[in-house]
C-alpha cells in the first residue's frame, strides 16, 4: 500500500465533498449535525482557499484529507483529518499525522477538536498519535475534547 499526499486546490472541491460526506455521514446520523458533512461546492472552494488541505492518496486513489491552519508561528490546528470508511484502520490517518509533522517542521504544538464520545477517535489521537486531552467543552449539543500534541 502506497500512501501519498498532495495539496488540494479549488478544482478538487467536488472530490473533497465526496470524501468528507463519506467520512462524516455516520457523524451526521449520530449527532443530527456535522459541520464537515453536506457542504456545497462554493463552501468547499472557500474552505480550500481559507485553510490548506492535503488530499491523502492510497495506491493512486484519493481516500482522505487533512487540513491544517496556523493561528500563530509553530502552532497548528488540525481542522479535519478524515479517511473514507473502506480505508480506515489501515494506518492512513497515522501516516497523515506523520506527514504534517514533517511538512510543518517548525511545529511546537498541534491541536484539534473531536467528539469525546467517539472512542475510536480518542484512542487514535491519544494512543497512536500521542495527543493529550486538555479540555472538554460543548459544541451545540455535542461534547467535544481539545487534543494537544507538543514537542
Amino acid at each position: 500500500m502506497e500512501i501519498g499526499f498532495r495539496k488540494a486546490d479549488v478544482s478538487d472541491a467536488e472530490l473533497l465533498i465526496g470524501i468528507y460526506n463519506a467520512s462524516f455521514y455516520s457523524d451526521y446520523l449520530r449527532y443530527g449535525e456535522c459541520p464537515a458533512y453536506g457542504r456545497t461546492v462554493e463552501m468547499m472552494r472557500q474552505s480550500i482557499l481559507d485553510v490548506p488541505k492535503f488530499l491523502i492518496v492510497c495506491d493512486g486513489r484519493p481516500v482522505g484529507c487533512i487540513s491544517v491552519k496556523a493561528p500563530e508561528k509553530g502552532i497548528y490546528e488540525i481542522g479535519c483529518l478524515c479517511v473514507i470508511p473502506a480505508f480506515q484502520g489501515k494506518g492512513i490517518g497515522t501516516a497523515a499525522m506523520e506527514f504534517v509533522k514533517a511538512h510543518y517542521r517548525d511545529w511546537r504544538r498541534f491541536t484539534l477538536i473531536t467528539p469525546l464520545d467517539k472512542a475510536e477517535n480518542v484512542r487514535f489521537y491519544t494512543e497512536k498519535c500521542g495527543f493529550d486531552i486538555r479540555s472538554v467543552e460543548t459544541d451545540g449539543h455535542v461534547k467535544v475534547a481539545r487534543f494537544v500534541l507538543e514537542r
